[in-house]
């Protein structure tokens, strides 16, 4: 296969049967070279085609927390009590600005994401942060 800019699906499908071909390439070698580069290409293509949606406030705080090894407790002085905890991770509550601000500055969690509106358990319904001027 010719190493050139993924524009097509066809292109895209050859391009993740070379990747598969030279899955087990050593890095440093001409395959491994070709491996990266073409990995690169599918990245890009992949970008630009599919769109991943963030993930909803809750599902990003529990990345967060399993990715950083982070337990309920950990998460308190960002979001309150236990309970307070609790609610939050199971959608009985919603997040309030002053949690927001605390999980972005303490855990780095993009604020884009912890706005978003996501279903709160209890009522089945979409909650809606309120935009606040700075």
């Amino acid at each position: 296969m010719e190493i050139k800019p993924i524009k097509t699906e066809k292109d895209y499908n050859a391009a993740l049967e070379e990747v598969e071909r030279l899955f087990d390439a050593e890095p440093g070698t001409p395959e491994g070279d070709r491996l990266e580069v073409l990995t690169t290409l599918i990245a890009a293509y992949e970008d630009t085609r599919y769109d991943i949606p963030a993930p909803d406030p809750v599902e990003a705080i529990r990345y967060y927390m399993e990715s950083r090894g982070l337990t309920r407790a950990d998460i308190e002085p960002y979001i309150g009590n236990r309970a307070r905890v609790s609610e939050i991770l199971n959608r009985k509550r919603p997040l309030t600005l002053p949690m927001i601000q605390r999980l972005h500055a303490g855990l780095g969690i993009p604020a884009d994401v912890l706005v978003k509106p996501y279903k709160i358990a209890a009522s089945g319904r979409s909650h809606r942060h309120k935009s606040v001027a700075a």
